[in-house]
């Protein structure tokens, strides 16, 4: 619906509720498009992962997840996180980003408005920062009326529901050389866990750790065995964002800002468990 709306197409609208003195319609029933609603903003609670898994599957039935279809016996890999083309790390302490951030979202601007949930930037790192799994998240906020239908794709994964693919770029600011030397972090520089989601719990067996230029060459080695890997996110459209946000700065159309205030960087993960 988002997607269709943001494409310019009408969208069917049934609505019900409970008749007051003040508002005494109980239903509606009408069309409604993005030039036909007073506001029309995206609001992402959760986006850019500052790193995340990958999955496999090492049981024997094919299995429907968020990151697409995971075959059987380690048919293949998926990762969904770019890896070095990814805004959170190359500013992997926050110094750059925070809150008030002004951004590329789906075609339109946009900004980041608080920590987005699973935040949890108190992640293991390496020594160059980069987190060994999913660390940082941002919530953003932007005029979805503005956005471009290149930038915004409805999409379904067979088995799991409805998703959202989304374009999303951030300018960082060199405000110093640590943060220079922090952009210039390579694939290879960038590990994440292998994650076996045939294991049905929240707390999974990992195969180890790989960088994110393994990910890339298209196979990965678990247990002597060739996996291949295919990215979630398309590193292609990726460079295509980060070269359009370019544009738009060479050419005025965009300017930086400074955060409004900083992420917290001190969060930890409190897992929602059930009663014992």
């Amino acid at each position: 619906m988002i997607a269709d709306l943001i494409a310019g197409r009408s969208v069917h609208l049934q609505a019900t509720g409970h008749a007051t003195d003040c508002y005494p319609r109980a239903s509606l029933d009408t069309t409604i498009t993005r030039d036909t609603i007073n506001q029309f903003y995206l609001f992402n609670p959760r986006c850019l992962y500052q790193n995340f898994i990958v999955g496999v599957n090492g049981g024997d039935r094919p299995l429907s997840t968020y990151l697409g279809p995971l075959q059987p016996r380690l048919g293949n890999a998926v990762y969904a996180n770019p890896g070095a083309l990814s805004p959170l790390l190359n500013d992997p302490d926050l110094e750059a980003i925070g809150i008030g951030s002004r951004i590329f979202l789906g075609g339109g601007i946009g900004y980041i408005a608080w920590e987005g949930t699973q935040h949890f930037p108190l992640q293991r790192r390496l020594p160059n920062r980069t987190p060994i799994g999913p660390a940082a998240t941002v919530a953003l906020i932007g005029d979805a009326k503005s956005m471009q239908p290149k930038w915004v794709r409805g999409c379904y994964f067979k088995g799991y529901g409805p998703s959202l693919m989304l374009g999303v770029a951030v300018p960082i600011p060199i405000l110093h050389e640590q943060i220079a030397a922090y952009c210039a972090v390579q694939d290879t520089d960038i590990v994440a866990p292998v994650m076996d989601f045939s294991i049905p719990r929240r707390v999974r067996p990992t195969f180890g750790l790989v960088s994110y230029a393994q990910l890339k060459s298209g196979s990965i080695t678990i247990e002597g065995q060739s996996v291949r890997t295919a990215p979630l996110a398309s590193i292609y459209l990726a460079r295509q964002v980060q070269l359009e946000l370019k544009q738009w700065i060479a050419s005025g159309q965009f300017e930086l800002s400074n955060p409004v205030a900083p992420l917290p960087i001190d969060r930890t993960f409190l897992p929602q468990d059930t009663l014992s």
